[in-house]
């Protein structure tokens, strides 16, 4: 009966992910075309002309929209590898297959003793709620890589290392994969990675770490946390404008710096409150890792400076490799996670003219996703916390037979 249950479950797995995943080619390819600002954008003119100077060896110096560690540059010029394709097409295809690895990857991990195939439906659901937009960016192919590193965590720490040092160089993020991982081996190789990757880039390609200066120089994106105060102050006489600057649409006028620098403060303290978790946590277990790097993420996340929606598929990934141990509690904020990706793609591309404009629609879509991830990081930090640090009450009667066993013990 059990093994049955399980087919069928895997059936309707592969199924949901299927019909999902034709959906989403189906609007990037534009057989049908989804409500909203076209997405598709990003790779048929931003990734495409990247593409065009990174084949001629060198990063694209003078373009302050490219803001990613130097390995971004094999995502960007992955679609080579498919040359009867055209360039989009060929992006397209490669980030469905990432999703696809992503999934087996969870149906694997989630098939093994002490998991649930439960994660898997969690990374199903979670992309497709996210519209076209998560096959538009090179983000899913960053996650499955971050997922990757997760699953293999607990049995092969020097491949999550590679991994993690892999992936943080493609994108930043996957390094609090981390957090909560206490085999040095994985913390080693993951260093290693960094660094001899980085050492090949700066050798080979010019102008490889140029982005650490336009990601600095970034401001308060319309749809972080802190751009809620601007959405409302243009009710109230605010007279700042929303531009776009450094490849994303920002808040640019008065008390805009302020705002970004009190977001800087508030990861700051997203990093104290890990590193006191690290310092203090005394039980870690097989899902550990899993959980620390999904709170980890969620902070990071809420109290950037941008949030972007492709963002969310970082968060997906996270839940979904949380879920897919039986022992961890992270269920509620991962359903959180899910509903903000729905609204997420109401937000964007949807009504992004009513984000953008700061219409009473658009601010309560704002406040709502953004709502969701600070319950969702709280929930987190909480369970996190609560699992791991906080002393777990004795059961009654077990001091006086510890005494009475210390007592036999002496007398004998």
């Amino acid at each position: 009966m059990e093994t049955t249950g399980a087919r069928r479950s895997l059936t309707w797995l592969l199924l949901t992910w299927g019909v999902t995943r034709l959906l989403l080619l189906l609007f990037v390819f534009k057989v049908y075309v989804f409500p909203g600002p076209d997405v598709t954008s990003d790779v048929s003119v931003i990734y495409h002309g990247w593409y065009d100077v990174l084949r001629t060896g060198t990063f694209p110096l003078d373009d302050v929209t490219w803001q990613y560690p130097p390995a971004a540059a094999l995502a960007i010029l992955s679609p080579g590898v498919l040359p009867f394709l055209d360039y989009a097409s060929a992006f397209f295809v490669l980030a469905c297959l990432a999703d696809l690895v992503a999934l087996s990857l969870l149906v694997y991990g989630g098939l093994r003793p002490g998991r649930r195939i439960a994660g898997a439906w969690v990374w199903v659901l979670g992309v497709p709620l996210l519209g076209p937009t998560v096959y538009a960016r090179y983000d899913v192919m960053v996650t499955a890589v971050a997922v990757a590193a997760l699953l293999a965590g607990a049995r092969h720490p020097r491949l999550m290392g590679v991994l993690v040092g892999f992936a943080a160089m493609l994108k930043v993020w996957p390094a609090l994969l981390l957090l909560g991982v206490r085999r040095r081996a994985a913390w080693a190789w993951a260093v290693g990675t960094v660094a001899a990757l980085a050492a090949v880039f700066a050798v080979t390609m010019p102008g490889a770490f140029t982005f650490l200066t336009f990601q600095r120089e970034r401001g308060t994106e319309v749809e972080s946390l802190g751009a809620l105060v601007f959405h409302v102050a243009r009710h109230h006489g605010w007279d700042g404008q929303v531009l776009l600057n450094y490849g994303s649409i920002e808040f640019l006028g008065p008390w805009v710096n302020v705002v970004s620098s009190a977001a800087l403060a508030l990861t700051g303290m997203a990093f104290g409150w890990l590193l006191l978790w690290r310092l203090v946590a005394t039980r870690f277990q097989a899902h550990t890792a899993a959980d620390a790097a999904f709170v980890a993420v969620l902070m990071f996340t809420v109290t950037s400076r941008v949030i972007s929606p492709q963002y969310m598929v970082w968060l997906v990934g996270a839940a979904a490799v949380c879920v897919c141990f039986r022992a961890s509690r992270m269920g509620v904020p991962a359903v959180l996670v899910l509903v903000a990706c729905f609204v997420t793609v109401l937000e964007f591309p949807l009504y992004f003219g009513d984000v953008v404009t700061s219409d009473p629609f658009g601010i309560t879509l704002m406040v709502v996703r953004n709502g969701l991830l600070v319950a969702a990081t709280a929930v987190a930090a909480r369970i996190l916390w609560r699992s791991t640090v906080t002393r777990k009450p004795v059961p009654a009667g077990l001091p006086d037979q510890a005494a009475r066993a210390k007592k036999a013990s002496a007398s004998s």
